[in-house]
């Protein structure tokens, strides 16, 4: 009899996924997993599996289907608990999720989004200054993160949502806790009370002083046919949109940044053109994908997944930045960063946005906003520099989110440089 494979436990404090995804990869293309507080899950890392479970119709998304959870033996300040609970698109399937998609993709087609490239632009140029001050006060280092990487998704998004300036900050606090699996049971309830809070309030201000804004749009959707879109479906909404419409985008961008300087001769091909800032972020969302494991997926039956049996109700997590790397689909240097790349068909793309009828609805604004910044940064920038060697950077504490959480870079040439 076949002996099962040792359940993987992910590091709640997060790290750098690739090297233990190669082993994970290695053995199969499923395995069991043990979550923060010893709750038992899969993971399906494998390119192949993932595309296939990612679109399967015995999947679905509901946390009704989570048989723990169901049971009552998920605690309440469980650090992942968010993301089986909230109310919105991500959790929604079949003709619920259709109708919360509906309401929120017209902000999305890709006339509207190509719509936004000029007021993208103006944003960048102005966090690029924000940028060369930040380092001019800091012996020529600033944290590219902090000044650059964050505020551009955040700005976009709070635009588009019509959040004030003034709630994005706290915004994007609360919403790091909730991506964060190291967190304590208090402080997960604390910061999921205070999101919420926090959201009802923008709600209440765009209630009161409507625009156009997709909140704006939203409330009206909730108050013309409550059926339609109830009150905490509304908030679940904000707290996805902006989560995903920001928190991905912030570490594509990071993690570009890093890859170039880490690989610049790839840099030179861009620069010559031989590659584009669009093959740039391809590769990084392949090679180094912004989210490592995406929670959470259930089967509604037992399901056998490349061999291995997925018992109905178990909670699973999508491996992204483990199907980014998988030889199988990608080839024998699946590790090597190249933006030169070939394209592949459909099937062999990365999956780093999702794959089926969830797949990333921002996937075409995370792309805009990452080739402009990337190419207005490199542009104004070309000597632009990690001040520390790769391996010092401090990771992000989530296993779910997949970057470091400073860059601190040298955005002016070296004397002679």
């Amino acid at each position: 009899m076949e002996t099962p494979p040792v359940p993987y436990r992910p590091d709640p404090a997060g790290g750098c996924p690739h090297a233990a995804n190669a082993r994970l990869l290695a053995r199969g293309a499923v395995t069991p997993v043990v979550l923060p507080g010893g709750v038992e899950g899969m993971a399906v890392l494998g390119h192949e599996a993932l595309r296939e479970f990612l679109q399967h119709p015995g999947v679905a998304k509901d946390a009704r289907h989570f048989t723990q959870l169901r049971e009552g033996r998920i605690p309440t300040g469980w650090p992942l608990l968010t993301f089986a609970t909230v109310r919105g698109m991500t959790t929604a399937d079949g003709a619920d999720h259709r109708r919360l998609r509906a309401l929120v993709s017209r902000a999305f087609t890709p006339r509207r989004v190509e719509e936004l490239r000029p007021r993208i632009a103006e944003l960048t140029d102005t966090l690029l200054d924000d940028l060369d001050r930040a380092a001019a006060d800091g012996d020529g280092v600033a944290d590219l993160r902090r000044h650059f990487a964050l505020p551009l998704p955040l700005g976009v998004i709070g635009e588009l949502l019509g959040v004030d300036a003034e709630f994005r900050d706290r915004l994007h606090h609360l919403t790091n806790q909730v991506v964060a699996t190291d967190i304590r049971p208090a402080e997960a309830v604390a910061a999921n009370r205070e999101l919420v809070g926090v959201l009802a309030a923008v709600a209440a201000a765009r209630a009161e002083h409507p625009g156009d804004d997709l909140t704006s749009a939203l409330i009206a959707a909730r108050d013309e046919d409550g059926d339609r879109l109830g009150q905490e479906e509304l908030i679940g909404t904000l707290v996805l949109m902006i989560i995903a419409g920001h928190e991905t985008t912030l570490n594509l961008i990071t993690n570009a940044v890093r890859a170039l300087c880490g690989h610049r001769d790839q840099l030179e091909l861009v620069r010559k053109g031989d590659a584009s800032w669009a093959d740039v972020v391809e590769e990084t969302l392949r090679w180094d994908a912004p989210v490592s494991y995406f929670p959470f997926r259930y089967p509604v039956r037992d399901l056998t997944v490349d061999g291995t049996v997925i018992p109905a109700g178990t909670p699973v997590l999508a491996g992204y930045s483990a199907a980014g790397r998988d030889p199988a689909a990608h080839g024998p240097d699946a590790d090597r960063f190249d933006v030169t790349r070939p394209a592949r068909p459909d099937a062999a793309r990365h999956l780093s946005l999702g794959h089926g009828a969830h797949y990333c609805l921002g996937a075409p604004l995370a792309r805009l906003e990452a080739t402009v910044a990337l190419q207005r940064l490199f542009d104004r920038f070309p000597a632009l520099d990690l001040t520390v060697a790769e391996d010092q950077l401090a990771r992000q504490a989530s296993f779910v989110g997949n970057s470091v959480r400073a860059l601190p870079v040298r955005p002016r040439p070296r004397p002679g440089g």
